[in-house]
C-alpha cells in the first residue's frame, strides 16, 4: 500500500510540474519576437547542418582533444608496458617505446593526419602542463622512497661506488662533447653549457626502476640489494645536485653568475633541512596512521610539496629539484611515507607520467637521423654511456671488495637509465642546450640501456652460478617436495593444509615451500615487508597449528604466470598446487551483453592467440592465468576449487579413463600420511572391466583395509557426495564432467582438479 501511494504521489509531483514548466516555456517564447537577429529554421536539413557543427566544434574543443589524448596515451602506454612484461622488461620500457611511436617517429610518418588531429600543434602546450605536474608527483615520490638511514649506515662503500658512477661517465661525456661540440650543439650554445649537459646525461641512473628491477629479482633483502639500493639513492642524490648546478650554470651564463644561484639554492636547502623538516617530523610522528592523516594535514603535506618546486623554479634550478627535496625531507616515519606513497605513486605513475614519455616521445624525431653518420655518433654515445656507467660502477665495487659477480651485476643495474634519464633530457631540450637531433639519439641511448640491463643481469648469474641456489638445491635433491603458488592467503592457508596431509608422516623426507609473487608495481621500498608480512600470516598460522615446517618465498614480480611456471620447472619441485582464480571479465556487465567477452576480449587471449600459444576462439574451464600454468608446467600440477574446505578425513575419486590411474600416487600418499578415507568412484565401469586398475585398487585395500573403498556411480547417492571433505580428480575427467554437465557437479565438496606431469 505505501509503495502504491509513493508512487501516486512521485507521478503527481513529477507529471504535474513537467506540464507546469512546458505551459511556462510556451508562453515565455512569445517574449522573444523582435529581439532575436536571425531566424532559427526548423527545416530538418538546417537542424542536421547546425547538429554537425556542434558536434565538430565539441570534438576539436581544447579541452575534448586533452580528454582523448589522455585515453590514447594512457591505452597504448598500457599495451606496450603490458608486451614488455611478457618479455621480461620493466614497464618503464615499454612506455617510452610507446611515447616514441605515437610522436613524429612513427604515427606522425605513416599516419600524419590522424597525428595531426590527434596531437595539434595548439594542444601540446596543455599537455605539456600536465606532463610536468605528473613529474613533479613522481619526483616527490621518488625522495620519500629514498631511505637516508641506509644511506648513512652504507655511506662509507656506497659513495665511493655511486660516486665512481657518477665521475667516470661524466668525464667521457666531456670528452664526448669537446669532439661533437662543433657539428651537433645548436647555436650560442657555450662549450660549458654542452660539455655538462652531455656530462650529467650520461651519469644518471633511474632509482625508481632499479629499485624494480631488485625487488622483482629478490635481491631486496640481500646484501648485494642493500650495497645496490644505497648506492642508487646516494647516485640519485648526487646527480640531482649536479644538474642543479648544471642548469644554474646554462640558465646565468657564465660561472661567476651561477654562483648567486647556487648561494640560494644552498640556502633554500638549508632553510627546507633545519626549518621546515623538524616541522613536518613532527605532524608525522602526530598523524602516522590513516585515521589521523584528515584532509587539512594532507593538505599541509602537498602545499609544502608546490611551494618547494616553486622556489627552486624560481630560484633557476627547476621544480623537479624542489619535488624531489620535498620528497626528502618527509617525515621518516615508515607508516607515514608508506601512506603517502600508496596516496600519490598511482595518480602519477598510471595517470600523469604516461603523458610525459608521450610529450617527449612528441619531441623525438629518429627520423632526423638520416645518414650514416648520424648513426655513428649514436652507437658512439650509446657506447660512452655504457662504458662510463657499467665499467665505473663494476670497476668501484671490485676496488671496495666486491667479488666478480656483485660488481658487475652493480655495473649493470647503475648503467638503468630509464624515467630519469628523459627528464634530464627534457630539461636540456627545453634549455635549448640539445638540437632535437642529439635530444633524439640520448632518447635512444636512454631506451637502450634500459632494455639491456634484464639481459645483462641474466648473463651475469649464468656466469656466475650462484652457491646459496646450489646449497638451496642439494637440500632438496632425493626428497618429495611440494610447491605451494598462492594470491589469496586464505586460499594459501587451505593449500598448506591440503600439502601437509600428503607428507604428514614424512616430514624428513618431503618439503613444502609457499610462494606469493605480489605485482611490483603494488610495492615501494616501505610497504613490501607488511605486504609479506600480511600474506604470509595465515600460512605461518597454520603452519605451526599443523607443526608443519613450511618454507616461504615472496618477491614482487612483473610476470607472476611466468615465474610461477618457472619455478615449478626449474626447482626441484615434484607437485605444484595452486588455487583457481577467476577471470576479470567474467561476470561482468559488458560480459553479459555480449557473451563471449571471456574469450575474446581478453587482452592475454589475444596476446596468447598472437603468439601462438593459444587459439583464440577456445573454450575454456579455468581463468586465463591457470590455464597458462596447466599449459607450461612440467610437473603434475593441482588445482584446489574450495568449497570451505575444513579438515581433511573423506576423499572421493571419480574416475573416467584408464589415464586416471596416476591418480592412485595421491590416494596412497593421503591414506599413508593423513589416514584419510579414501572413496574410488567408478564412473564409466572402467575399473570394473580393466584388471590391473582392480589389482591396484586391491593392492593398496590390502595394507588398509579400512582407508579405500570402491564403488560404481550408480551406487553413490547425491548426500552422500555433499558429505565427503575434497573430491580429488584428473582434468581431463574434469573437462569432460564440466562439457557433458554431469548432475553431480553441483554437490561436489571442494574439488582439487589434477593434471600429470
Amino acid at each position: 500500500m505505501k509503495g502504491i501511494r509513493n508512487l501516486i504521489f512521485y507521478i503527481a509531483v513529477i507529471g504535474g510540474l513537467s506540464v507546469f514548466i512546458y505551459f511556462i516555456i510556451l508562453h515565455g517564447e512569445s517574449f522573444q519576437e523582435g529581439r532575436l537577429s536571425i531566424a532559427v529554421s526548423s527545416s530538418a536539413t538546417s537542424s542536421w547542418s547546425h547538429f554537425i557543427e556542434s558536434m565538430a566544434h565539441s570534438v576539436t574543443n581544447p579541452f575534448a582533444i586533452l580528454l582523448l589524448q589522455i585515453i590514447a596515451i594512457i591505452l597504448v602506454a598500457r599495451v606496450f608496458a603490458f608486451l614488455c612484461r611478457k618479455i621480461g622488461q620493466p614497464s618503464v620500457v615499454g612506455e617510452i617505446i610507446a611515447g616514441i611511436v605515437l610522436g613524429p617517429s612513427l604515427v606522425g610518418t605513416y599516419f600524419p593526419e590522424f597525428s595531426a588531429f590527434l596531437f595539434p600543434a595548439s594542444s601540446l602546450g596543455n599537455l605539456s602542463i600536465m606532463s610536468q605536474v605528473g613529474l613533479i608527483l613522481f619526483m616527490y615520490v621518488v625522495g620519500m622512497e629514498l631511505d637516508l638511514k641506509v644511506l648513512r649506515n652504507k655511506a662509507h662503500e656506497a659513495v665511493v661506488i655511486s660516486h665512481a658512477s657518477i665521475i667516470f661517465p661524466f668525464a667521457l661525456g666531456v670528452v664526448l662533447a669537446y669532439f661533437i661540440y662543433q657539428q651537433s650543439a645548436p647555436d650560442h650554445v657555450s662549450f660549458i653549457s654542452y660539455a655538462l649537459f652531455i656530462g650529467i646525461s650520461m651519469s644518471i641512473t633511474a632509482f625508481p626502476v632499479l629499485a624494480r628491477i631488485v625487488q622483482e629479482r629478490g635481491l631486496t633483502r640481500t646484501k648485494l640489494g642493500s650495497v645496490v639500493i644505497t648506492c642508487a639513492a646516494a647516485d640519485d642524490i648526487t646527480a640531482w645536485c649536479i644538474l642543479a648546478a648544471v642548469i644554474a650554470v646554462v640558465k646565468a651564463g657564465s660561472l661567476l653568475s651561477a654562483g648567486y644561484t647556487l648561494l640560494l639554492a644552498i640556502a633554500y636547502v638549508f632553510l627546507m633541512l633545519k626549518v621546515v623538516r623538524p616541522f613536518l617530523k613532527r605532524m608525522g610522528d602526530i598523524y602516522s596512521n590513516k585515521e589521523a592523516l584528515s584532509k587539512p594535514v594532507v593538505g599541509v603535506f602537498f602545499v609544502t610539496l608546490l611551494l618547494s618546486a616553486w622556489c627552486t623554479e624560481v630560484i633557476g634550478i627547476h621544480a623537479l629539484f624542489g619535488a624531489f627535496m620535498a620528497g626528502v625531507i618527509m617525515p621518516v616515519n615508515v607508516n607515514f611515507r608508506n601512506i603517502f606513497v600508496d596516496k600519490v605513486e598511482d595518480v602519477a605513475l598510471v595517470f600523469l607520467l604516461p603523458l610525459f614519455f608521450v610529450f617527449t616521445g612528441l619531441r623525438t624525431q629518429i627520423g632526423l637521423l638520416n645518414e650514416p653518420g648520424l648513426w655513428q655518433l649514436c652507437g658512439l654515445i650509446i657506447l660512452v654511456a655504457v662504458a662510463g656507467k657499467f665499467l665505473g660502477s663494476a670497476l668501484a665495487a671490485r676496488f671496495v671488495g666486491q667479488n666478480w659477480h656483485n660488481s658487475l651485476t652493480i655495473g649493470a643495474l647503475m648503467n638503468t637509465r630509464g624515467l630519469m634519464e628523459l627528464v634530464a633530457l627534457n630539461i636540456g631540450y627545453d634549455l635549448g642546450v640539445l638540437s632535437p637531433s642529439v635530444f633524439a639519439m640520448l632518447v635512444l641511448m636512454a631506451l637502450v640501456t634500459t632494455f639491456m640491463t634484464g639481459p645483462a643481469l641474466d648473463l651475469i648469474n649464468k656466469l656466475f652460478k650462484n652457491e646459496e641456489e646450489s646449497v638451496v638445491e642439494l637440500s632438496m635433491k632425493d626428497k618429495y617436495n611440494i610447491l605451494i603458488s598462492f594470491g589469496n592467503p586464505i586460499t594459501g592457508k587451505l593449500l598448506v593444509r591440503l600439502a601437509h596431509a600428503m607428507v604428514r608422516k614424512s616430514r624428513e623426507s618431503a618439503t613444502i615451500t609457499a610462494l606469493h609473487l605480489s605485482p611490483g608495481n603494488e610495492l615501494n621500498h616501505f610497504n613490501m615487508g607488511a605486504y609479506e608480512s600480511e600474506s604470509f600470516a595465515p600460512i605461518k598460522e597454520e603452519a605451526n597449528k599443523l607443526n608443519q615446517p613450511v618454507i616461504s618465498l615472496f618477491r614482487p614480480s612483473q610476470r607472476i604466470d611466468d615465474e610461477i611456471i618457472e619455478m615449478a620447472n626449474e626447482g626441484n619441485f615434484d607437485l605444484l598446487l595452486i588455487g583457481i582464480g577467476q577471470s576479470v571479465f567474467e561476470g561482468t556487465f559488458l560480459g553479459k551483453i555480449l557473451g563471449f567477452t571471456t574469450r575474446v576480449i581478453n587482452p592475454e587471449r589475444i596476446y596468447d592467440s598472437l603468439t601462438g600459444k593459444e587459439n583464440l576462439f577456445t573454450v575454456g574451464v579455468f581463468d586465463e592465468r591457470t590455464k597458462q600454468i596447466l599449459k607450461s608446467t612440467k610437473i603434475p600440477t593441482g588445482i584446489l576449487i574450495d568449497k570451505n574446505l575444513g579438515e581433511i578425513k573423506q576423499v572421493i575419486v571419480p574416475v573416467f579413463s584408464l589415464s586416471d590411474s596416476f591418480l592412485l600416487i595421491y590416494i596412497q600418499k593421503l591414506i599413508h600420511n593423513g589416514q584419510v578415507k579414501i572413496t574410488v568412484l567408478d564412473v564409466t565401469g572402467v575399473i570394473k572391466h580393466d584388471v590391473e586398475f582392480k589389482e591396484a585398487i586391491r593392492a593398496i585395500q590390502q595394507v588398509a583395509s579400512d582407508y579405500i573403498t570402491w564403488t560404481h556411480h550408480d551406487q553413490m547417492k547425491m548426500e552422500s557426495l555433499a558429505q565427503q571433505d575434497l573430491m580429488i580428480i584428473s582434468h581431463n575427467s574434469w573437462k569432460t564432467a564440466i562439457e557433458t554437465r554431469s548432475v553431480w557437479l553441483a554437490e561436489t565438496p571442494s574439488v582439487l582438479i589434477m593434471k600429470p606431469a
